[in-house]
């Protein structure tokens, strides 16, 4: 039984866990509806690494058996409908670093060497070209621009949102597809929620002087012990809407990597010894 969060008060789901052929995996009906993208986000369930990598391990540099995590690919592309072997992925280092992924980057990362690092986002125009990101509690950030037939993903941990990778990505599709921010869709994927995500007074001050004190009323809540609980959730979606992104646009996942330990990896849980999730997007042919 999943876990889920902030449940909205229609009721309706703003993320869907779907199975096929064994393999679960999370959809967003927002980005279903636009009719021009695949998508989806990993579970742990389907794949076939095993011991601490069991089972959808899509990390491809934790120390797991090369060809598990090659089949694991094959499995989650087959039910998303992607071409496993043009998947771009990316290097992240927690940076606000964003690469344009034109044609000669299919299979970087998985079938190929990446001729990139430090790479935390990734946006293209080409279809059956499928971006891939890693998590394990960060938080995943996606963007379709319908109009120009452009996406984007983006990797988004505590450092990553201080330094708004959000407003980064949305400011790159600007630049480089002439995107503009109220046409965007966006969705932010499973990652830790507010009541797990425990942090020191280092990141809170961070927090602090880049967001307005009224904002961290909605970021920050000061625990007894001097400990902060940090909601990323609430932080990305001040920074989406400010980017431009129009609030029917954006749903926000209500699902929590470290309160289903059973159904995802989560560095807060299993530390290093884990297999990593995996966000992936790819724009549709045009008919």
């Amino acid at each position: 039984m999943i876990k889920r969060k902030n449940r909205q008060s229609d009721g309706l789901c703003p993320i869907e866990l779907k199975e096929s052929n064994g393999v679960c995996y999370f959809q967003f009906p927002l980005l279903e509806k636009s009719g021009i993208v695949m998508h989806g986000f990993s579970t742990k369930i389907g794949g076939v690494s095993k011991g601490v990598y069991a089972q959808m391990n899509l990390g491809v540099s934790r120390g797991d058996d090369p060809e598990a995590v090659l089949e694991n690919y094959r499995r989650i592309a087959n039910v998303l409908h992607m071409p496993w072997e043009r998947m771009v992925l990316s290097h992240q280092t927690h940076t606000t670093n964003i690469r344009v992924v034109t044609e000669k980057d299919a299979g970087a990362g998985l079938v190929k060497k990446r001729d990139y690092e430090n790479v935390d986002g990734l946006i293209t125009n080409i279809p059956n070209l499928p971006l891939v990101t890693f998590y394990a509690d960060c938080v995943p950030l996606y963007f379709v621009d319908p109009v120009h037939r452009a996406i984007g993903l983006s990797h988004s941990g505590w450092r990553g949102t201080v330094k708004r990778m959000g407003q980064c990505t949305v400011e790159a599709m600007k630049a480089e597809y002439h995107s503009r921010p109220e046409d965007i869709l966006a969705c932010i994927g499973p990652s830790i929620c507010s009541e797990c995500y425990e942090v020191g007074e280092e990141v809170a001050q961070e927090f602090e002087k880049a967001f307005l004190p009224a904002q961290n009323e909605q970021i920050l809540k000061q625990k007894p012990d001097g400990k902060y609980l940090l909601n990323l959730w609430k932080a990305n979606e001040i920074i989406l809407l400010e980017a431009g992104i129009k609030k029917e646009h954006l749903a926000i996942t209500d699902v929590c990597t470290k309160c289903n330990p059973d159904l995802l990896y989560s560095h807060r849980v299993m530390g290093n010894q884990r297999g990593n999730l995996a966000a992936f997007l790819c724009l549709n042919e045009a008919e």
